[in-house]
């Protein structure tokens, strides 16, 4: 029997933001003195049998961040809110139709280190759309399984001395693909507010 994921997704959704949660991954320390920059990213769900979440690979020779695994999205323009903005920027960045999208919600602001507030947007979308890349953002694109992403056992832990102290942070490798920073932390806390059943 097939699953109805949409709801599957948003009932876990709100359940799992109805809770209030300490100790959510977040760079906010190492933001001071950067005024906020609205951002949003889409945290795209294929719907199929096994599920998974549409991540892009920045190009190697972008200025920043090159060669990083992303979410597809960026700033919000002005007058967007954070739902507008991932639309967009994911048919931007890889002809995702927005229409196609049909959207849960929005999870927890991420405040990354040089100063974006980043909102995941939560949304379902049917599978195999015939996504293509803008060259100029995208390298290239990947489904990783959702049961994997939001498995808390796929991931490992690391500590780097940056900006004169300690940082803890977590990645996965995918076929060849390092998925690690904003990217990986804002995977584990979705993690924490769904708890997607093995």
């Amino acid at each position: 029997m097939r699953v109805d994921l949409f709801g599957t997704l948003s009932e876990l959704y709100t359940a799992g933001h109805a809770k209030k949660l300490d100790g959510l991954l977040n760079d906010a320390e190492l933001a001071v003195g950067h005024r906020g920059t609205a951002a949003a990213v889409l945290i795209a769900v294929t719907d199929r049998p096994k599920p998974g979440i549409i991540l892009t690979q920045r190009p190697r020779g972008m200025r920043d961040h090159p060669g990083q695994v992303a979410f597809p999205g960026g700033k919000c323009d002005p007058g967007e809110d954070a739902i507008t903005a991932a639309l967009r920027e994911a048919e931007e960045e890889l002809a995702l139709p927005r229409s196609a999208v049909r959207v849960i919600g929005t999870s927890d602001l991420y405040r990354t280190g040089t100063g974006f507030d980043v909102t995941p947007v939560l949304g379902v979308i049917p599978p195999d759309l015939p996504l293509t890349p803008s060259p100029s953002e995208v390298e290239a694109w990947f489904e990783p399984p959702l049961e994997l992403l939001l498995d808390p056992a796929s991931w490992t832990e690391h500590s780097a001395y940056w900006q004169g102290k300690d940082r803890r942070y977590f990645e996965l490798q995918y076929e060849g693909f390092r998925i690690w920073g904003v990217t990986a932390a804002i995977i584990i806390n979705l993690a924490r507010r769904i708890e997607w059943p093995n």
